[in-house]
């Protein structure tokens, strides 16, 4: 009886031990896909450039505030026909076209996506591909002699090679869906707050350091004066001219990142509207390195709106309603690649925005044939009708960590004198006029707020057009 009973206590603590290890193991699975699944990936803290990511502790973030940001994620993440995993850590979702956050936006609830493709720009040597067209490319490979030769006026254009990283293991999105890239909570998180995510900063007043000179130029040079850290190192066409879109091809760089909410990017501005006023409209793409916004130091394809002087209104990407994508293999906001090396192989990347004459939406062009989407009419004022100033070039964030200039790089982190190979290039710089023709600009104007940090230089050749190098390193001796 005495052996019956031990042993009848050595089963029962037998389960209770098994079912404590199957607890722990349980608990374990919960705690890994928690850490998955709100933590950064381990690749893109490894190419951060020495940027310290902060793993952020949860326990010190409200429920209150996850909620709701997992509200406004599953507003934004649309449900995906397929997913696509890319080897730097994105995930991209195929999004049937009309289920895309853009048309969320009030303005766009009866908007029917534009299904005719635009009436292009004359002049264009290639006639651009409507939606989910064949060899879509979009990055220009300028390598060698050829290259340099190109800007002594005698060479020609490069091979077309990848474009985006999310391409490389042969999964596109289908007919009828676009890419879009997937927002996790630690992307809203390395963000100021829940408002802020995917928008720039509010342009501020320029500040009492700025030179006569510089403050004289507001009017002319309207989105490049600002006392909240923003640099530029850019060109410019005269104010209040009637222009109805731009082209630019731009050298494609990794500049090195000082602080994770600093950034780099060389980009296009449309603008029209008041310049020193809230009611400012901004059409913008280019490509950008924000470790803020995506967590790594890619450079990445990237559009950007407002229509009152980045207050509210607009976003970068695909993060807010309102930039409608029709093309299903360019994912705006993905990683592109490869990039220019120093004294190496150069990339570049031709991005063209203007004003369908029929429709009046503003599309976006990628590479010399690729239609990626466009900024409808409805979302704006003063753009409703034209633009009044376009700017081509470069723009960080300078943070001023420790009271002293952050050695954030513009464009190739080298300064413009530099030349080819070396500083990062705008070339073809070209506009679009009342007659939906596109033509090279005679001149620009140039400007760069400190040029012991960032320069610009302007030039003209047959090959290149109306051209400039751009850039530089951030701190330095002469840049303190």
């Amino acid at each position: 009886m005495m052996m019956m009973m031990a042993t009848s206590t050595i089963n029962i603590g037998g389960r209770k031990k098994r079912e404590q290890y199957l607890f722990l193991i349980i608990f374990l699975c919960i705690c890994t896909i928690f850490f998955q699944r709100f933590s950064p990936s381990v690749e893109a803290a490894s190419n951060s450039g020495g940027l310290k990511y902060t793993r952020h502790n949860y326990k010190q973030v409200s429920s209150l505030r996850l909620q709701r940001i997992e509200k406004h994620l599953n507003k934004i993440n649309k449900p995906a026909v397929i997913t696509v995993q890319s080897p730097d850590g994105d995930i991209i979702d195929c999004v049937h076209k009309r289920k895309q956050p853009a048309l969320d936006h009030p303005l766009l609830k009866n908007h029917k996506i534009q299904k005719e493709a635009p009436e292009r720009p004359k002049a264009m040597k290639k006639k651009m591909k409507h939606t989910n067209d064949k060899d879509e490319e979009g990055i220009n490979n300028n390598n060698g002699d050829e290259a340099a030769a190109a800007v002594e006026g005698k060479g020609k254009e490069g091979a077309w090679v990848v474009q985006q990283m999310w391409h490389r293991n042969g999964t596109r999105c289908p007919r009828g869906t676009v890419p879009i890239r997937r927002s996790t909570v630690d992307d809203v998180l390395r963000a100021k707050s829940l408002f802020h995510y995917g928008k720039k900063k509010q342009q501020q007043p320029p500040n009492n350091n700025l030179t006569a000179d510089l403050a004289a130029r507001r009017t002319d040079a309207p989105d490049v004066v600002s006392g909240n850290g923003h640099e530029h190192a850019i060109a410019y066409t005269g104010s209040l001219q009637e222009v109805y879109g731009a082209r630019a091809t731009i050298n494609v760089w990794t500049p090195s990142i000082e602080q994770v909410n600093e950034f780099s990017l060389s980009q296009i501005w449309v603008l029209s509207g008041s310049f020193d006023g809230s009611d400012l409209n901004s059409i913008e793409a280019g490509w950008q390195v924000s470790p803020e916004l995506y967590g790594d130091n890619r450079p990445r394809l990237f559009t950007y709106w407002t229509t009152d002087s980045y207050q509210a209104t607009g976003c970068y990407n695909l993060l807010c309603s309102g930039f409608i994508q029709t093309n299903s293999k360019i994912a705006i906001g993905a990683s592109i690649s490869p990039v220019s090396s120093y004294a190496s192989n150069q990339y570049d990347v031709t991005i063209l925005i203007w004003k369908d004459p029929k429709l009046g939406n503003w599309w976006m062009g990628f590479g010399d044939n690729t239609l990626v989407g466009y900024w409808p009419a409805e979302l704006f004022t003063h753009l409703k009708e034209k633009a009044t100033m376009v700017e081509w070039g470069g723009e960080v964030v300078n943070t001023r960590a420790n009271g002293e200039h952050t050695a954030t790089q513009m464009g190739s982190g080298h300064f413009a004198e530099d030349g080819f190979g070396k500083a990062s290039y705008f070339r073809n710089l070209e506009i679009v006029d009342s007659d939906n023709s596109l033509s090279s600009v005679p001149g620009v104007s140039t400007l760069a707020e400190n040029t012991n940090c960032y320069n610009i230089e302007s030039s003209y050749n047959k090959e290149w057009g109306t051209h400039f190098y751009y850039g530089g390193p951030g701190k330095n001796s002469r840049c303190p």
